[in-house]
């Protein structure tokens, strides 16, 4: 049985999905589906392409759920309707136990993607994130702990700013640190994953 977890930003641009998704499905497609098990938190993004990609191979998805609040923590809409889809498909539901989402939760979702799997797929652009409970916080962990690492992120991926960061700019002149330096405005200083 091969068990792989995913890792991702959930801020990617819609036109990132198709070539995410390919790559993504190039990746599972190297195990027979009676033995791929898909692990992911089914947040935007990577996360739900990722769980799209395992069902469409005949893999068995697992959805673990960082809080009981995830859910209500999404706004009603495309990514709303795509969490409830996976989640209904899933073989197996994994609740951490936290009332709330949060960074505590979040790392404590990691740790048990990690712990359960033999490789971690991060889609990811390799961008510093430093948030607990992130994209790069899950790939460090992963490295510390031996398992491997495959990266995704084909020609085409980008990530959006997130519109409080795209607000905050306009009001502001461009987005600051906390102490009011301007920051890069690639996006790479913000990890939304």
């Amino acid at each position: 049985m091969a068990t792989i977890a995913v890792t991702g930003h959930v801020n990617l641009t819609s036109a990132s999905i198709q070539p995410v998704a390919e790559a993504l499905l190039a990746v599972l497609a190297r195990y027979p589906a009676a033995e791929l098990t898909g692990m992911s938190c089914l947040a935007p993004g990577a996360d739900t392409v990722f769980g799209d990609a395992v069902l469409a191979l005949g893999g068995r998805l697992v959805a673990v759920l960082p809080s009981d609040d995830y859910r209500a923590r999404l706004r009603e809409g495309p990514d709303a309707v795509a969490f409830d889809r996976l989640l209904r498909a899933a073989a197996e539901v994994e609740v951490m136990p936290y009332r709330r989402a949060g960074t505590d939760a979040y790392a404590a979702a990691n740790r048990l993607l990690l712990g359960r799997a033999e490789l971690l797929v991060a889609v990811w652009d390799q961008g510093p994130g430093g948030r607990r409970g992130g994209t790069g916080d899950a790939v460090a962990a992963a490295r510390a702990r031996g398992i491997p690492v495959e990266i995704v992120w084909p020609a085409g991926a980008a990530r959006q700013e997130p519109a409080r960061t795209a607000a905050r700019g306009k009001r502001r002149g461009g987005p600051r640190s906390i102490d009011g330096t301007p920051q890069d405005t690639t996006g790479h200083a913000h990890d939304q994953s």
